[in-house]
């Protein structure tokens, strides 16, 4: 598909673009931006991802271990194919900051809190890389948007 031009267009032009063209194109960006961004920081967004369900003081409702099928449901809205968490998990493991038992779950560590909390520390600077030059109003709008739209489609909002 040619693309849409995109900077010289009218808002007549915009508004009889297709929104699934920019919406795919948006999302590609956005997440190559963010894992080019946290790789740069040392980690990547699957890594924080396990860190993240697996620690008590965050997305895990109890802190209790998880294996990696239950895990991939856990975050089954959001991974996407190219992510491998068995082989994540590994690095995780090998860095210390998860543990496995031996009925195959993981567990976060004192390191692997540690190591959660430094890797979201970053997230404010990349969200401010991303919106800049967006006011928080027009973020708003944007996503009412795109949430009517789904709804419009019937699409779930999670």
């Amino acid at each position: 598909m040619t693309s849409p031009a995109s900077m010289n267009s009218t808002d007549a032009q915009l508004a009889g673009q297709p929104a699934a063209y920019w919406t795919g194109v948006a999302y590609e960006a956005l997440i190559a931006f963010t894992r080019a961004q946290q790789a740069r920081l040392g980690f990547t967004q699957p890594q924080f991802w396990l860190l993240r369900n697996l620690s008590e003081h965050d997305l895990s409702p109890d802190g209790r271990g998880m294996t990696v099928p239950e895990l991939q449901e856990a975050m089954r809205s959001y991974i996407r194919p190219e992510d491998d968490l068995a082989a994540e998990a590994g690095t995780l493991v090998e860095r210390g900051s998860l543990t496995r038992d031996g009925e195959g779950r993981l567990w976060i560590t004192e390191a692997g809190e540690a190591e959660r909390l430094r890797i979201k520390k970053h997230a404010p600077e990349i969200r401010d890389r991303i919106h800049a030059g967006i006011d928080d109003a027009d973020y708003v709008t944007a996503l009412k948007v795109l949430q009517q739209m789904i709804r419009n489609t019937g699409g779930t909002l999670v």
